[in-house]
């Protein structure tokens, strides 16, 4: 701790730190913060006192019962590039208001050390290693508006590419410039970028991947990550969007997630000269993730867009199968990887609308489920696959994913006790997360939609 203060009063030094920053998520992974005032001695002081704040208003309990802390997390300190004057930010733990200052259950990154420490216990593998690739589209001008009298949205794009825009070079390719600079902002957050390049969606789709980092460094990043690219996308009077599916019969965005575990330096998911390289311990995990994946569903695609992508014909997962060659399937495992020390497989059917903490954890949990019970993904009836199922014999043996939200979130209900394992998912969250989403599908659905008018109207 001396140390991180050390380092922390170093950075304020030289930067003529003006205002500390705490930051945090909601339920939903929404990002929120708060600024005080720097003064000498203000960083011990959180440290033991926190900020008070309303945790109802963050999603996370009810009013009667809704005070709780924020805590600095001094390991995360990083100056903020998008504030006018000098602000050296945290991320933050979240306390409860006892002598204790007990851990709050329902914390993102307190379940985020608890799933890693579970992880230990079970498999003794010291660390997980996750990989994020992350879709998103870049707009010219976007409206939107939903009223009792009104709800509609436009998009304008300065691209428009007659077939698919997978690696499109200079000059049709708009906005390499922009992912480049976002690439340097990103460095200066500690976040190493493996490439980016411009997706397959005609109209302005991109894709920036990092390196791998552990389960929490990973979820914190991708809350900078959107941080960043929001931001920057303003300072250049551009609009982007993670939506799964922002646009109708354009590829959607995802946020594949790539996976695997370590002991003392060495991938435990490899074995040479098996199917993919891959050893028994990742087909548990690959079993685990499989076997409930109807049930993560309602954390790593947690919005009613997110179903709109998860369909046939747009390379985007349907089926609960693994394999080397077909990304209809949950589970990719990379042909191109033939270094051992990154032996691993994708988990393909996340987006960028779920909360991180929470999607992350959720998918470790269910990979540990796999471990502890010895699930075999071919025994099963997972796969592997390598060839288009959907169009084959074998169809009607597939397991598929939920078609939307209410689907995976029943799935959820019924399924749900490998979340608990090591008191991880607490039922109280558990519940909560349902009654949040269930809200927003019937937001939408009793919201009447623009293609309704074309196809109804007149009818």
């Amino acid at each position: 701790m001396n140390n991180y203060i050390k380092t922390c009063n170093e950075i304020i030094k030289s930067n003529n730190v003006e205002f500390i920053d705490l930051k945090a998520t909601d339920l939903t992974g929404r990002l929120h913060h708060i600024s005080l005032p720097y003064f000498e001695g203000l960083l011990e002081k959180l440290i033991t006192e926190g900020v008070g704040f309303d945790g109802s208003s963050y999603g996370f309990r009810k009013v009667e019962n809704s005070d709780m802390i924020l805590i600095p997390d001094l390991a995360t300190a990083k100056i903020d590039p998008f504030r006018q004057a000098s602000t050296l930010s945290f991320y933050s733990h979240i306390v409860l208001t006892d002598d204790a200052r007990s851990p709050f259950l329902q914390d993102g990154r307190y379940l985020a050390k608890k799933a890693e420490q579970l992880l230990k216990e079970v498999t003794g593998a010291d660390k997980s290693w996750w990989g994020p690739e992350f879709e998103f589209y870049i707009f010219s001008k976007v409206e939107y508006d939903t009223r009792t009298a009104t709800s509609y949205y436009k998009v304008e794009h300065a691209e428009e590419f007659y077939k698919k825009a997978y690696h499109a070079a200079n000059p049709f390719d708009e906005y390499d410039d922009f992912r480049d600079e976002a690439c340097k902002l990103l460095k200066e957050q500690g976040i190493n970028v493996k490439y980016h390049h411009h997706e397959v969606g005609e109209r302005g789709q991109q894709e920036i991947e990092t390196y791998f980092t552990d389960l929490l460094t990973t979820a914190d990043n991708i809350i900078t990550t959107k941080y960043i690219l929001f931001n920057f996308a303003k300072q250049r009077g551009l609009y982007i969007t993670f939506m799964p599916k922002p646009m109708y019969q354009q590829a959607g965005n995802g946020m594949h997630l790539h996976f695997y575990i370590t002991k003392d330096g060495k991938n435990l998911f490899y074995e040479k000269g098996q199917y993919g390289n891959l050893s028994k311990l990742a087909l548990n995990f690959i079993g685990g993730m499989l076997k409930h994946g109807r049930a993560l569903s309602a954390f790593t695609n947690p919005s009613t867009n997110s179903y709109k992508r998860l369909v046939p014909g747009f390379e985007a997962p349907v089926a609960l199968t693994y394999g080397m060659g077909n990304r209809a399937g949950a589970i990719r495992i990379p042909k191109y990887v033939s270094n051992p020390d990154e032996t691993r497989f994708e988990y393909r059917p996340p987006d960028a609308t779920a909360n991180p903490y929470l999607c992350l954890v959720a998918m470790l949990l269910a990979g540990i489920d796999g471990v502890i019970n010895n699930i075999d993904p071919v025994k099963e009836g997972f796969g592997p696959y390598d060839k288009n199922f959907l169009e084959g014999d074998d169809v009607h043996k597939i397991h598929f994913l939920p078609r939307n939200l209410a689907e995976a979130l029943d799935a959820l209900e019924e399924d749900n006790e490998f979340l608990k394992i090591g008191n991880i998912f607490t039922d109280e969250l558990l519940q909560q997360w349902i009654k949040t989403k269930n809200e927003e599908i019937h937001s939408i659905g009793t919201m009447p939609h623009p293609f309704e008018y074309k196809m109804y109207f007149n009818l």
